[in-house]
């Protein structure tokens, strides 16, 4: 168990430090400053913690980064960059997983693969996990962008009303499972069997 943590861990926090630091450098990349100016453009971990979403992850291995914050205003295409921005972090997520199975395929078996492989798995997890379209995850605001106008303006309006209500039921444990890990699990073993 105690080594199970020390693994699960460290590759948390990677994952959930290039995640933040993809939306970060996505928004600065677009014309925002303000994900720069509240020091969110960096690599170190401590910058993309939240205190009660890493408790969580602690104590129950479900919690969440510290959101990285950007406005629209500042975007020459609010919508379509809105969706770039929040399509980077599990996008960097994928990347790194695919990236490291390629350095696990061709290196040599040591204890650095051992570390390796829940980076790989986290990444993946976290990437889905976002891409589901209901607020506050970045499938959402991903969708919104995506959706013709009229459509992601009622979408919108719905998830304002019942976003917070469907994510809740969505992650709230029914036996053994969840209804989101049922709704993601064949994507992630499809993707993590590509990989590895």
């Amino acid at each position: 168990m105690f080594g199970e943590l020390l693994l699960f861990l460290p590759a948390l926090l990677i994952a959930i430090t290039v995640h933040e630091f993809a939306h970060a450098w996505a928004a600065d990349r677009l014309g925002d400053p303000t994900p720069q100016l509240q020091g969110r453009l960096s690599l170190n971990p401590l910058k993309h913690l939240d205190p009660i979403g890493t408790l969580m992850l602690l104590f129950f291995r479900f919690g969440w980064g510290k959101p990285v914050e950007f406005d629209p205003y500042n975007l020459r295409h609010p919508r379509r960059d809105a969706a770039l921005i929040s399509l980077a972090g599990p996008g960097i997520n994928l990347v790194l997983a695919a990236v490291l199975s390629l350095v696990l395929k061709f290196s040599p078996p040591s204890l650095f693969s051992v570390f390796l492989y829940p980076v790989i798995l986290i990444n993946i997890n976290l990437a889905i996990f976002n891409l589901l379209p209901v607020p506050p995850l970045d499938g959402a605001k991903i969708l919104y962008g995506i959706l013709p106008r009229e459509w992601a303006d009622e979408y919108n309006d719905f998830m304002g009303h019942y976003g917070t209500i469907l994510l809740i039921l969505l992650i709230i444990p029914i036996g053994d499972s969840s209804l989101a890990i049922n709704l993601i699990l064949p994507v992630i073993n499809g993707i993590t069997n590509l990989l590895l």
